[in-house]
């Protein structure tokens, strides 16, 4: 498998830039996926290194080799797509075996390759159906086979289950985690769910409007956001942020006026207007002289495991606090909570930046 490098890689139609001077080194077997919110330039960057889309300007290499003008045919990359894109008139069979006879591949090579990757999928039984005769997931699954027989250097997946219901993704993400650990292959997988993304990846890339947020292990993304951005677009639920503002006091601690409370946290190297960032299994019930927030329960989520209340806190401000999946909660429950201050991450209010 080969390595895949970006390094400045811009995309513009006429004046609009929409990919701005994007670096980002892949490496031989590595799970990279892109992830974000509609129209932040993820698809484009796929179909950019896929060769479905001019770069304007910067180096893209697979392989050591600069692809930028070649074909995407000559770049030895196979591209799974959302909608499948089968021929409804062609058997599986046919479907898969279609690249390599359009290669002219020798038919007993084709049909090893057809039949190894049926194995892979576990499709052997559906290699004579139409696409019209499959599932959703089996479908995909067809999709995916198409790409494996061609052995490239890098599979490219464009929200390849977002057509799938609920039950099917996770089978299918399963089964895209579980054909990467088989093959080793370099992978990049574009997606907007932030649970796709830290399931598959060995990195994520955080995008947004065009520009990388963050590039990192998932759990690092996840502990350590470098941006507000970051910081609500990873993690379910999402982030509790509120605005707040930091001072210094005489004994070399921190007060940290928010909603009315000043809760005192660590030094930090700075001081002013800032956001605080809280996750939800940080919060935690307390005695009232403890408290940083104070608020009622509007809203009880069991999911089984589980268990979230949704605690209004102050005018139209609502936090998600994480409870023992037991935890006997009512809406209307009026609740004390604090944050242990090592786990308060704390944001520049005007660039959105990671300050602790």
């Amino acid at each position: 498998m080969s390595a895949i490098s970006l390094r400045q890689v811009r995309k513009s139609y006429g004046a609009l830039q929409v990919i701005h001077d994007v670096d980002i080194e892949i490496d031989s077997g590595e799970f990279l996926v892109l992830v974000g919110p509609s129209g932040c330039g993820k698809s484009t960057l796929l179909r950019m290194i896929a060769g479905l889309e001019d770069i304007s300007g910067g180096e893209l290499s697979i392989g050591g080799k600069v692809v930028n003008a070649l074909p995407p045919s000559d770049r030895d990359i196979a591209m799974v797509f959302q909608d499948y894109a089968l021929y409804p008139h062609m058997s599986v069979r046919e479907n898969m075996a279609f690249g390599l006879k359009m290669r002219g591949t020798e038919e007993k090579i084709v049909e090893s390759s057809v039949a190894k990757a049926a194995d892979i999928l576990k499709i052997q039984s559906l290699l004579d159906r139409l696409p019209a005769q499959l599932s959703g997931g089996q479908r995909q699954r067809v999709a995916m086979g198409r790409a494996i027989v061609r052995e490239p250097s890098a599979f490219l997946f464009d929200e390849p289950l977002s057509n799938l219901d609920a039950a099917l993704r996770i089978e299918m993400r399963l089964e895209i985690a579980k054909l990467h650990k088989r093959m080793k292959a370099t992978t990049v997988y574009v997606t907007h769910d932030q649970v796709e993304a830290m399931t598959l990846a060995d990195r994520i890339v955080v995008m947004n409007r065009g520009v990388i947020e963050q590039i990192g292990a998932p759990l690092d993304l996840y502990h350590k956001p470098e941006s507000l951005f970051v910081a609500r677009f990873i993690g379910s639920p999402t982030m509790n942020t509120v605005d707040a503002t930091l001072s210094h006091r005489d004994d070399g601690g921190m007060t940290l006026s928010v909603l009315g409370r000043a809760p005192v946290l660590p030094h930090l190297p700075f001081a002013g207007p800032v956001t605080l960032g809280l996750r939800a299994h940080d919060l935690v019930p307390c005695e009232p002289l403890e408290a940083w927030f104070s608020g009622e329960i509007v809203v009880t989520e069991r999911l089984g495991s589980q268990t979230f209340g949704y605690v209004e806190v102050g005018g139209d401000q609502m936090f998600s606090v994480e409870f023992d999946r037991d935890a006997v909660i009512a809406s209307g429950t009026q609740i004390n909570l604090r944050c242990d201050p090592q786990a308060v991450h704390v944001f520049d209010r005007e660039t959105g930046r990671r300050l602790n």
